[in-house]
């Protein structure tokens, strides 16, 4: 892979409209992005082929919808009041909160294994100092979970939170896709939707931020045949990424340890992608077994047992999750289009027409010839009607709009010229090759 340092994917965001700053001209809210134009389509065409492959495309998988905020039971069910915790430490000059395992891991050390007495001790034999070389506080365990309140601000009002996953809104509803649809196992619920969590240091970009969109599946099955579908899963998400340009050989596949898992996991592992600052995480396969159902279950009083058609068993089937984030997914199909061709002077983003923000540029030759910028029009509106992601673009010469859409990733730019009046063809110039030819106007 191209070595792509970050700042130059961070420029090209900003400069062309896909990623900004979240409340930029306020100085910024650290953990936030806001999408621009070019980044709002990419990600929904991203979403809108996550949909169509996994639940679209498949009789087995039905789609959900839940609730950002949830009666906090839920998170006492989930383990999540209790467990969803991060390791911080306090710098004791400037009593700025970090991650302790972030400064382990900016500061050299291997993070993968240690515990947190191994932690305390490096950080009491101040091995471990702030980013100010300062000495840090003994670790403090931070719930990542986002509290608000329903009701009035008084003695009645109930606390609540904002979900920092959508899993458990998928585990709740287990019970009424069941009454509703009666699905034989195995199955899945798929959910498209926004999580919150309180990063104490939000970092890489968009890779950690405290608001993000996430795609989960739980996909339930028999505990006899979780292996297999779990291995099945991880084939159908690979096959999946390489249909939005991300190479199987960006990818690293990590089995993650037990003493490094979720309290649900029995078992995880971690795809990770070769970003520019390191290996990360790009999605996750997960095996939780029965234990939220179980949870849930037994908090609730209400049975969430399978009824087997042709057995009439009751059971509590296993659950198998997927789980990415379509934040750090995005980044990653970015940096795998980003391309630099140093002959021909030029960035672009080779990326799947499928995704591309913008399908077709149309541009009359000149922008001064009334001839020409109307048949030009007529061009541009028939595309735009066909598939609605088409720009128009008269800005600046030829060879400067050509380059402009060549680093936004369209796939093809069309030009109206003088043989256009006389024969009905345009121009239709290739991004990646560059070759061009010829075409009939009827033929586009």
């Amino acid at each position: 892979m191209l070595d792509i340092k970050l700042e130059d994917i961070v420029s090209l965001c900003k400069r062309r409209g896909f990623l900004y700053q979240g409340s930029e001209i306020y100085g910024g809210l650290s953990g936030t992005w806001d999408l621009g134009p070019l980044g709002v389509q990419l990600k929904r065409n991203i979403l809108q082929s996550w949909w169509q492959t996994f639940v679209e495309k498949r009789s087995d998988i039905y789609g959900l919808d839940s609730a950002i905020l949830m009666n906090p039971q839920v998170w006492q069910a989930s383990g999540h009041l209790e467990g969803f915790v991060d390791p911080i430490v306090k710098d004791q000059v400037t009593k700025i909160d970090y991650r302790a395992d972030h400064l382990l891991e900016d500061q050299g050390f291997e993070v993968e294994g240690l515990n947190l007495k191994e932690l305390q001790s490096l950080i009491d034999d101040n091995q471990i100092k702030s980013p100010d070389s300062n000495p840090l506080s003994r670790l403090n365990q931070f719930n990542l979970m986002f509290q608000t309140r329903i009701g009035a601000q008084d003695e009645r009002a109930q606390t609540v939170y904002l979900r920092p996953e959508t899993a458990q809104g998928i585990f709740v509803n287990f019970k009424n896709l069941i009454d509703s649809f009666q699905p034989d196992l195995p199955f899945g619920i798929a959910q498209i939707g926004k999580a919150f969590r309180n990063e104490i240091s939000p970092r890489d970009f968009v890779f950690r931020s405290r608001e993000f969109e996430m795609l989960e599946i739980e996909y339930f099955c028999p505990p006899s045949q979780w292996q297999t579908i779990f291995d099945q899963i991880k084939i159908d998400l690979n096959d999946w990424l390489v249909s939005l340009g991300i190479s199987l050989d960006s990818l690293t596949e990590l089995e993650v340890p037990e003493s490094e898992r979720a309290h649900y996991s029995q078992r995880t592992i971690d795809m990770q992608f070769a970003f520019p600052f390191g290996e990360k995480e790009l999605y996750g396969l997960a095996y939780r077994g029965d234990y939220d159902l179980r949870q849930h279950q037994d908090l609730s009083g209400k049975s969430l047992e399978y009824i087997d058609k042709k057995t009439q068993s009751k059971f509590l089937p296993v659950c198998i999750e997927p789980s990415i984030g379509v934040e750090r997914l995005l980044l990653a199909v970015l940096q795998s289009a980003y391309k630099v061709d140093e002959e021909n002077k030029r960035v672009y983003l080779a990326l799947p027409a499928g995704l591309a923000p913008i399908k077709y540029a149309v541009s009359p030759l000149v922008n001064n010839k009334a001839d020409l910028i109307t048949k030009a029009l007529t061009v541009f509106k028939n595309l735009q009607a066909k598939y609605g992601c088409v720009v128009w673009d008269d800005h600046g010469n030829i060879g400067k709009r050509y380059r402009r859409q060549d680093e936004v990733g369209t796939p093809a730019c069309i030009v109206i010229d003088f043989q256009t009046l006389e024969d009905d063809t345009v121009t239709v110039r290739s991004r990646d090759d560059l070759q061009q030819k010829r075409l009939k106007i009827s033929a586009l």
